[in-house]
């Protein structure tokens, strides 16, 4: 996955709580396994009307929004099913940091696990930036110092050491064991070389 050091882009809010991951994305576009091309269906249903129009009264079909990179939105996001594609689809559409003040455990080590930065905030930051977001400002997010900056306000935010260090290098957990892998093989041939001598069972 991309590295994530910086991140400099539009900020789009989406204040509603509890969105789920159905309505992230509908379960009709779930029976693909290839993330490309996932983030035309994004918010299908919040950006599209029955008969497959653009909404445009929604976030995401406005300018500036429709470039957006980041999402500020309501507590609980990305709540319900369990599935992948939705930070797959967030990905492909361009979203790559989300800031609420909590999340769905499982959407939350997903995001991670694909290379978006989700930042939890007080609520009024969330709100302060939310405002800020409306009025079409940009928003910087240095992952390195732990901050987001919009409309020259600073605020500092907290993530875990681990997760930090995957995203700076883009690697999954898979991507972190392996750069250990000399060790481990190293490791392991010292393992196989010992002659261990097992007792005979008592009888």
């Amino acid at each position: 996955m991309e590295a994530f050091k910086k991140l400099n882009g539009i900020v789009a809010s989406l204040p509603q709580v509890n969105i789920d991951t159905d309505a992230i994305i509908p379960k009709q576009f779930l029976k693909t396994i290839d993330r490309a091309g996932l983030g035309q269906y994004l918010f299908y249903d919040k950006r599209y009307d029955e008969d497959n129009n653009l909404n445009k009264d929604f976030v995401l079909n406005k300018e500036p929004w429709t470039k957006s990179s980041v999402i500020v939105a309501g507590d609980n996001f990305g709540c319900g099913s369990s599935r992948e594609h939705a930070p797959w689809a967030l990905l492909d559409f361009g979203i790559k940091s989300i800031i609420s003040t909590s999340f769905a455990d499982i959407f939350y080590n997903n995001c991670f696990k694909n290379g978006i930065l989700p930042i939890i905030v007080d609520e009024s930051t969330r709100d302060e930036i939310s405002m800020l977001a409306s009025e079409g400002q940009n928003i910087s997010i240095n992952l390195e110092d732990q901050n987001i900056i919009i409309h020259n306000k600073v605020f500092n935010f907290e993530i875990d050491p681990y997760r930090k260090e995957c995203l700076l290098k883009g690697l999954d957990d898979i991507g972190i064991t392996l750069e250990n892998e000399n060790s481990i093989s190293n490791y392991e041939k010292k393992f196989n070389n010992n002659n261990w001598n097992i007792p005979n069972q008592i009888k």
